[in-house]
């Protein structure tokens, strides 16, 4: 099968897309044949070094597939065998055949396509958790940091369809206008979130960085704050001193990870996600399928730091 490698850190030359051998399911485990893998910021940070759970050369990037289960380990029911499913595998997603544990295979339902899936994936389930277990609900003010990111795209629309009022924090005027488009009730450039939009109920924020400090000053007493990534760098001592700042007015802290999902858990959320796409009022996603013989090639360059498009995952055809 042929898969995308970290060959080394670094530099574009250091991603490639060699030949391996098939790999076979241990007990617990599923083969799923990739129809289409998504491509995220978390993947470029992994092939320069910057994510410490990645395993390192010589290893794939990918957290996120939509294919056929080909094949399973033993103690998973072998009518898995032809389901169409998103899988979630913990890395090594960008290659033909991908194992993923069998209690991280959620369903497709045959309406939705394998690119649609996986660009919806990770960042849909993160921002959907995320939101739910800050109490997301109609008339609630949510503000999105990174709104125009995959996580932050997916929270805007997902806060808009239970009738929340958000403010999307991005750049510039074309992302602005998407998002606004999306159910966004306005937008503020990402210099200008701190000092226009104080006393919250939610906020998401995927980006962390340098300016988190002054976001967690944001929510309101007994506000939510869902810090579910860390694009632009991870909190620092200074951060916590900010927490301690808010004692008095009782926020809580999120720090969430997919990770730490249990698996009833996740087919849930993607259940939720699948009614939204079925409903109309979805969280939608930019198409960006790409024949076959080109998918690995422009896989291994975003990986390696072009810019990615907004929405996050991009989603490519497999191989």
């Amino acid at each position: 099968m042929r898969a995308v490698v970290v060959e080394r850190y670094g530099n574009p030359a250091s991603v490639a897309v060699v030949e391996r051998l098939g790999p076979e399911p241990a007990a617990g485990e599923v083969v799923v044949r990739a129809e289409a893998m998504g491509v995220g910021y978390v993947d470029v940070m992994a092939s320069r070094g910057l994510y410490a759970y990645f395993p390192g050369p010589g290893s794939s990037p990918g957290l996120e597939i939509a294919g056929v289960v080909e094949s399973t380990g033993p103690g998973v029911p072998p009518e898995l065998v032809g389901r169409r499913v998103l899988g979630l595998p913990a890395f090594g997603g960008l290659a033909e055949l991908v194992t993923v544990s069998a209690d991280r295979v959620l369903p497709l339902d045959d309406g939705v396509e394998s690119e649609v899936a996986v660009a919806l994936g990770v960042n849909a389930l993160v921002a959907e958790i995320g939101l739910r277990r800050a109490g997301v609900d109609a008339g609630r003010r949510v503000l999105v940091r990174g709104a125009g990111g995959g996580i932050g795209a997916l929270a805007t629309q997902i806060a808009a369809a239970h009738g929340a009022r958000v403010t999307a924090v991005t750049s510039g005027p074309d992302r602005a206008r998407r998002l606004l488009a999306s159910g966004a009730t306005r937008t503020v450039g990402r210099d200008e979130g701190p000092a226009l939009e104080r006393d919250v109920d939610i906020v998401v924020d995927p980006v962390g960085g340098s300016a988190l400090a002054d976001h967690l000053r944001l929510p309101a007493a007994n506000g939510h704050y869902v810090l579910c990534g860390a694009a632009a760098g991870a909190p620092s001592g200074a951060d916590l001193e900010v927490v301690m700042e808010m004692f008095h007015s009782s926020p809580t802290l999120h720090a969430f990870s997919l990770n730490s999902v249990a698996p009833a858990d996740l087919r849930a959320s993607w259940g939720r996600v699948s009614a939204l796409v079925g409903s109309g009022r979805n969280p939608g996603c930019r198409r960006g399928a790409l024949p076959a013989h080109r998918g690995t090639g422009r896989a291994a360059r975003r990986r390696t730091g072009r810019r990615l498009r907004q929405g996050g995952a991009a989603p490519v055809r497999a191989f």
